[in-house]
């Protein structure tokens, strides 16, 4: 057991898996709503929008946060007044604002000849060089992330499903996406010191897929992406200390390994619990018997293949 218990007897490695499952848990929360209303464009702008804000707090020796959660505010607003006022779509005005600042960025960064050092960690994190301060803006992100995503639960589910639905139940679906971008902006703002503004979309995007393939409900989703987040870290930092490769890019690799490997564990465990005589798994439906069906007549419209209800209400 020594290949665990070495790294971990570092007090820098526990710093660094510390931040790693609060980071964990923040991306689950609001990756989960991601996935579930397609915005990974808005998450992956949100990372790479931030390098202009990081550049110039960099160059003028502020916290980099402060300049990280200013380019992601600058982001965030500019996509609402750019597809308000131009009348684009969201996602134009989200490409064409996120290559504004990261073109930007590059121009800032490319004008100070001092500066090429600490690119690498901008776009790539240092999670190794997580401080307690650090710790203590990830936690503080983490319950205000909790709150917001359990005070507006019902009207995110709502505008998961259906914008109109929403409006005409009164729950002001305009309001929840605002916030929803909130949350975004919060998740990627205090993910940036552990992966970088490049790598920090995998936390955010590939522990909610893989849970996917295992749950249908939100807080289901939400815990397991966070379990799943969680052992991205562990297994991440293993990696970098046995092999030598970068902390940051080895969690970030792991998540997204985790996105296949768990749908391949999935249809295992599910064509093992489909077997004659056996009960299949929570969630599943029973196999239907072979041969020719007499339950609907002739004409019957049937449902298209590739087509089939949710599993489970995503509520």
């Amino acid at each position: 057991m020594t290949w665990l218990t070495d790294p971990l007897s570092a007090s820098f490695v526990l710093r660094a898996l510390l931040g790693g499952v609060l980071v964990a848990a923040i991306c689950g929360v609001v990756g989960t709503w991601v996935v579930l209303r397609g915005m990974a464009f808005l998450g992956e702008a949100m990372a790479h929008g931030m390098l202009p804000g990081v550049a110039l707090a960099a160059l003028l020796g502020l916290p980099v946060v402060v300049g990280a959660a200013v380019s992601a505010l600058v982001m965030s607003v500019g996509v609402g007044v750019v597809e308000r006022r131009a009348k684009i779509g969201a996602d134009t005005a989200i490409g064409l604002l996120f290559v504004g600042m990261l073109s930007l960025g590059v121009v800032i960064v490319s004008r100070s000849r001092t500066f090429a050092t600490d690119v690498t960690s901008i776009l790539f994190g240092d999670v190794l060089a997580i401080s307690t301060s650090d710790l203590l803006l990830m936690t503080g992100a983490l319950v205000l992330v909790v709150l917001v995503a359990a005070v507006l639960h019902r009207p995110f589910v709502a505008l998961a499903f259906d914008e109109r639905l929403a409006s005409t139940l009164g729950l002001r679906p305009r309001l929840a996406r605002v916030a929803l971008v909130g949350l975004v902006t919060i998740a990627v703002v205090a993910s940036y010191g552990a992966v970088g503004s490049l790598l920090v979309v995998a936390l955010l995007l590939a522990p909610a897929v893989a849970a996917g393939h295992w749950v249908r409900r939100v807080p289901s989703t939400m815990l397991l992406a966070t379990a799943f987040g969680s052992l991205a870290a562990l297994v991440g930092l293993l990696v970098s200390w046995h092999a030598g490769t970068a902390a940051g890019a080895s969690i970030a690799g792991v998540a997204v390994a985790l996105v296949p490997l768990s749908a391949v564990v999935r249809r295992l465990v599910s064509a093992v619990a489909v077997r004659p005589g056996a009960t299949p798994p929570p969630g599943e439906a029973p196999s239907a018997p072979v041969g020719p069906s007499t339950s609907a007549p002739v004409g019957t419209p049937t449902r298209p293949k590739g087509l089939r209800a949710p599993e489970r209400p995503l509520v």
